[in-house]
């Protein structure tokens, strides 16, 4: 730990200042595409009675993308996910019940979408690979490093919480009355470009909000037992507050912490958020110098 960089859901939008909105840009449409293009290279695994739909973009040492809940690959990662590619094979999942990924008759947890994970790269015969997964798929991240260490090289934790006392005090009260019309119109409107089954929609979205509110904790121990370098991520305006991240980051023993100006995703453009390309540009720049320590 020789530096400690300063500089879930789905509740949070960017809540901005006025002289931030007048440094950031909003995204194009090119810039965030969620049409067709993307399903020209996307292909189905079946893993653990699930057809886990995932693609590969570039070439390079294998990245593995997690979204967060309600989410999809491009609504998560599409503002960073060119970048990525230039240096890393990036294979970028959507998991159980959302986007491409049909739900299925078996429960939602962080542990079982690890597993699926795990024997996807099983499949594709990658001995090895980054793992970077934001807000729920991050949860999912800390799994797969404490369930298949042997699968995992580096990983990248962005804006989650091991325990329940990690969470801003007002997240669990917010999600213990959370309702299908408070969650934000652009997930909604990804997911039914993808599949227009509303029904689906809404049991996505109730499954994702029944899992907060039975969050499932990690103990100290397991926390460190992780040994695979980490990169910890969270804005100063997250759902995660900053001293718990900070106490992950004394957990695990290979770790580096940043926490960035912003709030749930704003580093990393997620698809709620204004786009701050400075703000953007420093987080990948921060990911690229991690992977190749």
């Amino acid at each position: 730990m020789t530096k400690l960089l300063t500089l879930v859901l789905l509740s949070s939008l960017a809540i901005l200042s006025c002289d931030n909105k007048l440094n950031t840009l909003k995204v194009s449409s090119e810039a965030m595409s969620t049409d067709s293009n993307s399903d020209s290279i996307g292909r189905y695994a079946p893993v653990n009675g699930l057809q886990l739909y995932y693609e590969i973009h570039g070439t390079g040492t294998p990245l593995v993308l997690i979204h967060g809940g309600g989410s999809t690959i491009q609504t998560t990662f599409g503002r960073i996910l060119p970048s990525l590619t230039k240096t890393h094979k990036v294979i970028a999942v959507e998991m159980q019940a959302h986007g491409h990924t049909a739900d299925i008759d078996r429960p939602l947890s962080f542990e079982q979408d690890a597993d699926d994970v795990a024997e996807l790269l099983k499949q594709l015969n990658i001995d090895s690979a980054d793992i970077f997964g934001f807000s729920n798929g991050a949860s999912t991240t800390l799994q797969l490093a404490i369930r298949h260490p042997e699968r995992v090289r580096k990983i990248i934790v962005a804006s989650t919480f091991y325990n329940k006392a990690g969470a801003q005090p007002w997240f669990f009260d917010m999600m213990a009355n959370a309702t299908f019309e408070g969650m934000p119109q652009p997930y909604k409107d990804t997911f039914l470009q993808i599949n227009p089954d509303t029904n689906a929609l809404h049991r996505m979205y109730e499954r994702d909000v029944a899992r907060m509110q039975s969050f499932p904790e990690i103990t100290e121990a397991q926390m460190k037992t992780i040994k695979a370098p980490a990169f910890l991520i969270i804005g100063d305006a997250d759902v995660v507050r900053p001293e718990h991240a900070v106490e992950m980051h004394r957990l695990l023993p290979k770790s580096r912490l940043a926490i960035l100006p912003g709030g749930h995703g704003d580093y990393l453009g997620e698809i709620t958020s204004l786009v701050d390309t400075t703000l953007i540009a420093a987080t990948i720049s921060m990911i690229e110098k991690f992977l190749i320590e």
